[in-house]
């Protein structure tokens, strides 16, 4: 999906549970934790560039990196959940 500004919309799936408190680190992009054990986290990513760094950072969490997917513009937010 792409946004008014040109952002494409990403889902991050992690091995693990990460506070709200995390979201900061992650650009304010939603955060959820999921029942079988894994942390959500969408949101707009600028550009590639953008996509890396956020990448690097939950490099630096130690979590397990499950999956990047680029959302499709028909893929409902779940923002605020």
């Amino acid at each position: 999906m792409t946004t008014d500004d040109g952002a494409r919309r990403y889902e991050i799936r992690v091995q693990g549970h990460l506070a709200s408190r995390w979201a900061v680190w992650f650009d304010d992009m939603s955060l959820t934790n999921d029942s079988d054990g894994t942390t959500s986290i969408r949101g707009p990513v600028t550009d590639q560039a953008a996509l890396h760094g956020l990448l690097q950072r939950l490099r630096d969490t130690g979590l397990p990196l499950i999956s990047v997917t680029q959302l499709d513009p028909s893929t409902p937010t779940r923002e605020g959940t």
